[in-house]
């Protein structure tokens, strides 16, 4: 009886203890991150005297992004996979940030073959995200599997239809396919949702060069 009402009292401590623990590591990662934007090597610093004190995954993920900011892109995105995948408890949505974080860092590394595992692994969590399905047609488009990245550009389009990216993505995959009338359709609708940008302007110069040609033939 005695050890039931130790243990009823010891319960609510022992919750209010983990909760300021993980307030605590929250306000440290928030911490690192702002020092990730403004001095990377501090945060860098900062994150190694962190793991050293546990390897938690709010430590990890300030040292995994810490190495992205210093360029460290591979290494960064090695360590962003692994805690996607670790043990830990760990929300589903902070899994999907950190493969999505991941597949970005490879593809900016030039590794769109390791992109493509992170994040369709991301998207086997959430599959309904259009950033996701676009990002990974980039990753598809660097290995010039154009068709496949057209599906993931459409996929990106049915949930999110005024993207001027996704669309100017999607007319470059058509242009590179020699589609031309549907690479052009692609940017002109691009240009409507986005007139002044200058990488889709670029595109409607090399589009119109293409129909050019294949006029004179």
């Amino acid at each position: 009886m005695f050890e039931s009402v130790l243990l009823a009292g010891l319960l609510p401590m022992m919750q209010t203890a983990s909760e300021d623990i993980a307030r605590a590591e929250q306000a440290r990662l928030e911490a690192c991150l702002v020092k990730v934007e403004t001095a990377p090597e501090e945060a860098y610093e900062d994150s190694l005297a962190w793991l050293s004190n546990g390897n938690r995954p709010r430590a990890r993920y300030c040292n995994a992004v810490s190495l992205l900011a210093l360029e460290r892109l591979e290494e960064g995105a090695a360590r962003l996979e692994a805690l996607a995948t670790a043990p830990d408890p760990i929300k589903i949505e902070d899994r999907t940030l950190y493969l999505v974080q991941a597949g970005n860092a490879w593809l900016s590394a030039n590794y769109p073959e390791a992109a493509l595992v992170a994040l369709t692994d991301a998207l086997k969590i959430e599959d309904e995200d259009p950033a996701i399905f676009k990002d990974r047609a980039a990753a598809y488009l660097a290995l010039e599997r154009w068709i496949e990245g057209v599906d993931d550009l459409n996929k990106a389009l049915e949930l999110s239809p005024q993207d001027a990216e996704a669309l100017s993505l999607r007319a470059r995959a058509h242009l590179a396919q020699k589609d031309l009338s549907a690479a052009k359709a692609d940017m002109e609708e691009a240009l409507v949702y986005e007139p002044e940008n200058l990488e889709i302007l670029v595109l409607r110069g090399e589009i119109r060069e293409a129909i050019r040609l294949s006029d004179l033939n």
